[in-house]
């Protein structure tokens, strides 16, 4: 267990990497995007490749920094009765989540993308539009974000056997979103799981 926690550990760092790495995507985005408007508007000048580089920029933020999002336990779930479980059911639910959701979900995916982008590469696929960008790097960003997801759905299902195990640290408490953090201070260690 200690190679896999060690592997695990390995993940994360790339995948905090990656997830800090592409948030630099967003503010180039929005310079394109302004970039665009203002020669649309100032000077009646128009581009479909802006246009399309803004979106590739845009999906490529949230798709590579998707497994970052699961790293910080800040994806989407149902709280409803998630909060009414102790900390050792919560971890069995993403647990399980993670093993019979998300990783087949994911490796289905990959396995769509990967022939979906080769075709578009070999293929030299260009947008219809008039002046449009090329579509495989595009089409990649969905196979790299999915591949990145992959391995940190790894990640995280390690982490939860050593977790549960008594092997690392609980990095994530969950603190229910109807709480404050000031409430959670004041509670007792005990009272959280």
């Amino acid at each position: 267990m200690t190679v896999l926690i060690a592997l695990a550990r390995i993940i994360d760092r790339i995948t905090a990497f990656v997830g800090k790495a592409v948030s630099w995507l967003i503010l180039l985005a929005v310079l394109v995007s302004a970039g665009n408007a203002i020669s649309r508007k100032a000077f009646d000048v128009a581009s479909n490749a802006w246009l399309e580089l803004q979106w590739y920029l845009f999906g490529a933020a949230y798709l590579l920094a998707a497994a970052y999002t699961l790293q910080q336990n800040e994806h989407i779930r149902i709280d409803i009765l998630y909060n009414m479980y102790s900390r050792r059911k919560q971890n069995i639910v993403d647990l399980f989540g993670h093993i019979f959701f998300l990783m087949p979900f994911v490796l289905l995916m990959l396995s769509y993308f990967f022939p979906y982008v080769l075709l578009s590469y070999h293929s030299g696929e260009v947008s219809t539009n008039a002046g449009g960008l090329i579509i495989w790097p595009g089409k990649l960003m969905l196979l790299l974000g999915f591949g990145l997801l992959a391995l940190q759905g790894v990640s995280e299902i390690v982490k939860k056997i050593a977790i549960m195990r008594g092997l690392m640290p609980d990095e994530h408490q969950h603190v229910a979103t109807h709480q404050s953090l000031d409430d959670i201070e004041e509670l007792d260690p005990s009272e959280i799981r």
